[in-house]
């Protein structure tokens, strides 16, 4: 039986392009979503074998859409595209059982290679992505500061610049709620105490490993 599969992106010509070519090689697309909720929706209705996301949708984002997945015990396997190299959203993608990984400029390359892989019940995470991750070399960086995530890092750093947690929101397109969530989870990490300013003390003394 022909794999059914469900296509979602909020970019148009992304949603088009990606569902007219795997249409053309002769995949059964039963589905195509303009936005996350859309798209979840679309899974538990039609149960399709693999659903095709990006990472980021209005509503639900391909993340959400495959922690729910995971939650409700729906079986289709999710592949996420992604301009992000962003290594919490990977990890949180290995997490959650994500079968396929694939940069958005690579995806008309790597699709049918990862749904051949998926299909034959073998995750797929494009090299490139483990590539780029593995070339921000931790080796260069201090030891107490490998538990940070490269989010943590760059947070780090703005601190160390001054910038309040609205002003790294903005920078980062992060709400100051998640910002301030990621403060709270390097003091953590790095065994900080808690009191006012001594985060921003930390980053100070410590600015010339977070360049």
């Amino acid at each position: 039986m022909n794999t059914s599969i469900v296509i979602a992106d909020d970019h148009p010509l992304m949603l088009r392009g990606l569902s007219d070519f795997l249409k053309g090689r002769g995949h059964n697309i039963v589905g195509s979503a303009p936005d996350g909720q859309s798209a979840y929706n679309l899974i538990v209705k039609l149960k399709p074998d693999i659903a095709i996301l990006d990472i980021r949708m209005p509503y639900m984002t391909g993340l959400e859409i495959a922690a729910e997945c995971k939650k409700n015990k729906i079986p289709t396997k999710i592949v996420l595209i992604t301009f992000d190299k962003e290594e919490e959203l990977y990890d949180q993608s290995r997490e959650l059982g994500v079968y396929g990984y694939i940069l958005k400029e690579l995806a008309i390359e790597e699709i049918e290679v990862c749904l051949e892989n998926v299909i034959a019940n073998k995750p797929y995470f494009s090299s490139e992505i483990a590539a780029y991750l593995n070339s921000t070399d931790k080796t260069l960086k201090p030891e107490f500061l490998s538990s940070l995530s490269e989010q943590e890092l760059k947070i780090l750093s703005l601190i160390a610049q001054n910038k309040t947690a609205r002003e790294i929101g903005e920078i980062l397109f992060i709400s100051t709620r998640t910002v301030e969530k990621h403060k709270s989870n390097i003091i953590k990490k790095l065994n900080i105490e808690p009191f006012q300013n001594n985060l921003l003390i930390w980053a100070k003394e410590n600015q010339e490993f977070l360049e």
